[in-house]
């Protein structure tokens, strides 16, 4: 029997869009809800995947992002506040839209499902407010 189930996480982080024409070029922060979705094969137990499994694959990275600043490697403006300060940073190679987070979240969780038994597919679903949100999936 195939199944789908979900876990969801939820944690703070400031970002900007630089280029952005709008209010997004601003210093703002979001509370982000995440749910993380696999498809697999239900086990001789009864489960695709035990729930504490996916939370200890995926709280690492949560931790990583809660309450920080998530910066464009090319913000420079960000950049040169940031080297006078000692704020929580996580610098990526990216603009950090929605898409983009959603992107890196799942190639970061990839490996932690990857050549499990039964799984087939994960998809992350990354809320940014509460009526917008990027999914992503990829076969495991």
């Amino acid at each position: 029997m195939i199944a789908r189930i979900a876990k969801d996480f939820h944690w703070e982080m400031g970002h900007r869009l630089p280029y952005h024409d709008g209010g997004c070029q601003n210093v703002h922060g979001h509370s982000y809800r995440m749910r993380v979705e696999l498809v697999g094969e239900v086990d001789a137990q009864g489960m695709v995947m035990d729930y504490f499994d996916i939370k200890a694959a995926v709280e690492p990275l949560i931790e990583r992002l809660d309450h920080s600043f998530l910066c464009d490697e090319s913000d420079d403006v960000m950049k040169a506040l940031f080297n006078k300060q000692s704020f929580k940073v996580n610098y990526v190679p990216f603009y950090t839209t929605a898409e983009n987070i959603a992107h890196y979240i799942l190639q970061e969780l990839l490996p932690s499902f990857r050549g499990r038994p039964g799984l087939q597919s994960l998809t992350v679903r990354l809320h940014e407010t509460e009526r917008t949100f990027a999914e992503l999936s990829a076969q495991l």
